[in-house]
């Protein structure tokens, strides 16, 4: 079966697709380098081809904009270049399966524990709104083409060379410039990156929508504690949690440039856990142990 693949370039691109590889026969699309070049934010690529399944994993990631024209952006790429895209399979031959790669930030959510997909899409960063509307579009696009939709919600995701917060920790303990916070017990729901592609074959059959994660939900301290050893380092020392609520409450009158606030530390102290009984029930699905096999 022939995968066109967006987005095969990133993090998670570079991780699956050796993967994918040996059970589909993968095409890329993406901005340099990809079989097919095109930025589907502003254009209507060329596909020539015929796909029976679409691997949708383009995006602009989740990061803080600072300008109007930032905010822009995510609904440039994830929301109207996947329009475009799927404006380029009507001109040539539609698939007959389409898998999205969309975030648990669609709920909305900073705390919480066992979050199931029948929560409300309360996000409203640009980058939950771009998500949330990329996702409603390709609800109704592909229920008018008669295509098998599946909707992967992941959260966090481990793999070697992790960008975003994780990538953060691995390069504060690296430079010895990380500091846990109490007990550092609080959950955060992780996937490992290859489980992605584990899950591939039964999307493209079943579809749905899906929160991935592993079922460990490792906290703070343990995640430390693994990329720590690895790295050969101590462990990271501790901030007694008082100490970190002063500094905090310091931050919230300094604004933006602090690098500690109330909310952040809200964010490090409290659990944010998401459920993926439905994943493991309707695919038949094991995710992978993060504790076991995350490599930095």
């Amino acid at each position: 079966m022939k995968l066109l693949f967006t987005g095969a370039s990133g993090f998670l691109g570079q991780n699956i697709k050796p993967i994918l590889s040996k059970q589909f026969e993968v095409k890329t699309l993406g901005l340099a380098g990809d079989d097919i070049v095109a930025n589907i934010a502003t254009n209507i690529p060329e596909i020539s081809e015929v796909f029976d399944i679409v691997l949708h994993a383009a995006g602009k990631a989740h990061t803080v904009p600072k300008t109007e024209a930032e905010k822009q952006s995510f609904f440039d790429v994830n929301y109207q270049g996947t329009v475009n895209l799927c404006k380029a399979l009507e001109r040539a031959t539609l698939p007959s399966a389409f898998v999205f790669i969309s975030t648990v930030a669609v709920y909305g959510l900073e705390f919480g524990e066992n979050i199931s997909e029948v929560h409300p899409l309360n996000g409203d960063t640009p980058y939950a709104l771009s998500k949330i509307q990329a996702e409603q579009f390709l609800t109704d696009w592909c229920a008018k083409h008669g295509i098998v939709l599946s909707i992967i919600r992941p959260s966090l995701i481990a793999g070697p060379n992790a960008p975003g917060n994780l990538g953060a920790m691995v390069q504060g303990i690296k430079t010895g410039k990380y500091f846990s916070i109490g007990k550092g017990s609080a959950k955060k729901s992780v996937l490992m990156v290859q489980d992605i592609a584990h899950l591939m074959p039964k999307l493209v059959e079943k579809g749905g929508v899906y929160n991935v994660c592993d079922d460990t939900q490792p906290s703070f301290r343990e995640l430390e504690l693994i990329i720590a050893e690895q790295l050969g380092k101590n462990k990271p020392k501790s901030i007694p949690y008082l100490i970190a609520k002063t500094l905090a409450l310091i931050g919230d009158l300094l604004g933006n440039k602090a690098p500690i606030n109330s909310l952040k530390l809200k964010k490090i102290t409290e659990s944010l856990t998401f459920s993926n009984e439905k994943a493991k029930n309707e695919l038949d699905w094991k995710p992978l142990n993060v504790l076991e096999h995350y490599k930095i």
